[in-house]
């Protein structure tokens, strides 16, 4: 399969939403770098990945995978970011499925009488 009809799938089958969100984020990767005054080339070389490939990370492309992302984000000392992207503190819808699924009421269970055993009774 060609370059073009696998950039053309990846795009397709990806929600609008997310093509958004994905632009703004290589948006705010270029003016970090941009605000730390480093070269395309030199944040390139520190995370290890082609300018082809830190260019299409700045225009939002789809196909670039998260751990080139993460390593961008680590080169420009923002990697801390990443780590809080999805914590479960900052989760609420997931915070209030889990407090649904918590009983109604709490029932203690009861201890069963042991029997004696034949060496307690020695």
């Amino acid at each position: 399969m060609d370059i073009n009809k696998r950039k053309s799938r990846i795009l397709s089958a990806t929600p609008t939403p997310v093509i958004r969100t994905l632009k703004k984020l290589g948006q705010d990767v270029r003016d970090a770098r941009i605000r730390r005054r480093i070269p395309v080339a030199i944040l390139a070389e520190r995370a290890s990945i082609s300018r082809t490939t830190l260019s299409k990370v700045e225009r939002g492309d789809p196909g670039v995978s998260l751990g080139i992302f993460a390593t961008i984000l680590f080169s420009l000392g923002m990697i801390d970011r990443l780590s809080d992207l999805v914590d479960s503190t900052h989760d609420s819808v997931g915070l209030d499925l889990d407090e649904e699924r918590l009983p109604k009421r709490i029932r203690l269970s009861q201890k069963k009488s042991s029997k004696p055993s034949s060496l307690d009774q020695q």
